[in-house]
């Protein structure tokens, strides 16, 4: 009798793991909070045993960041000019921390590394580096300048919504770009 191999090593098969975890993740950050959201909890959500999710993220905090960067997916910088620029740039993280589970997940982080130096560099050179990055080279800008108006704005719409519990409405969305985007837009960049 001969064996018969298969082309996938032993075990149940692990495509989609990821996306199923992320899905988990964030329907469990908006059902219990950020921080009833346990690795255990989110397991149990995935189906999945949470030893699958450690061999991934050797922290809760690593696992969120990894399911923001996926949530958010690449800044859209389209415009004509820097205003334009900036005010889709603005809309689009203002939209994305409204959808379900994203905000709450992204406020937990940022305030457990708060306190977490590890975690802190994580989510400084995992998430918001990238975003950074490409806004400073979309604007021509210096890291200080992007580093302030990405505090400025992500800063209000995590207050907004830690105050209310719901993300800013479209109005504000709308009163926040007219604020900030003249501030950048106008200015010559400092040499």
């Amino acid at each position: 009798m001969t064996p018969t191999t298969s082309g996938r090593a032993p075990g149940r098969p692990r495509t989609g793991v990821n996306a199923v975890v992320f899905a988990a993740t964030l329907s469990t950050v908006e059902e219990l909070g950020y921080a009833r959201a346990t690795v255990e909890r989110i397991a149990a959500t995935a189906g999945i045993a949470k030893t699958t999710i450690y061999r991934r993220w050797p922290s809760k905090g690593e696992l969120i960041v990894d399911c923001l960067l996926d949530a958010f997916g690449p800044v859209p910088l389209a415009g004509a000019g820097r205003a334009e620029l900036m005010s889709s740039a603005i809309r689009w993280i203002a939209a994305k921390i409204g959808e379900p589970g994203v905000g709450d997940a992204f406020a937990g982080v940022f305030s457990d590394a708060v306190s977490d130096p590890v975690l802190r560099k994580v989510l400084s050179t995992r998430l918001q580096d990238p975003y950074r990055l490409a806004l400073q080279d979309a604007l021509g800008e210096p890291q200080n300048r992007v580093l302030f108006l990405i505090d400025v704005v992500v800063g209000t719409l995590l207050h907004r919504m830690g105050m209310t519990g719901e993300p800013m409405v479209d109005d504000d969305v709308a009163a926040l770009t007219e604020m900030v985007v003249p501030h950048f837009a106008d200015a010559a960049c400092p040499t």
